[in-house]
């Protein structure tokens, strides 16, 4: 089995009490080493950046959610960038000609690292928290909260 580098990864409903004792187990394994068993009986131990991803991956599919493991220093298109944050190639591009994610041109097109479009996100997101509590603080000066 090869690994496929655009692989989108979802739990079918028939394998989510299998997650759910997976997550018991893993979130138990606290003073223990956690071990992968082979086919047979080979027992690897797991480091501890395998155990983590491997933690994440079944929350992230006991929700439901499909998932992705992508390298951090991968360079996207920019049609992947803007369908990593969810908005449109044009609104990505201006972003990029702004100044708001650093990008590297091969060619004529634009690639972007995953991890700026990530840490972009987190800028956004952080952003968008600090307006609310703004919002929420002058509400509360202005009475409009009892």
């Amino acid at each position: 089995m090869t690994v496929a580098e655009k692989e989108f990864i979802s739990a079918s409903k028939d394998e989510r009490s299998i997650l759910d004792h997976a997550q018991d187990v893993l979130l138990s394994s606290k003073d223990r080493v956690p071990k992968l068993v082979g086919p047979d009986g080979d027992e690897i131990p797991l480091p501890p950046s395998l155990f983590l991803v491997l933690r994440q991956s079944i929350y992230h599919l006991m929700r439901g959610r499909a998932i992705s493991i992508v390298p951090v220093n991968k360079e996207l298109t920019t049609q992947e960038a803007a369908n990593v944050l969810n908005v449109s190639r044009p609104y990505l591009i201006k972003l990029l000609e702004k100044g708001e994610i650093p990008y590297v041109k091969v060619g004529n097109q634009r690639r972007i690292r995953y991890r700026d479009v990530l840490e972009y996100q987190d800028r956004r997101e952080a952003e968008r928290l600090s307006a609310l509590d703004e919002m929420d603080r002058m509400s509360q000066e202005m009475g409009l909260y009892d």
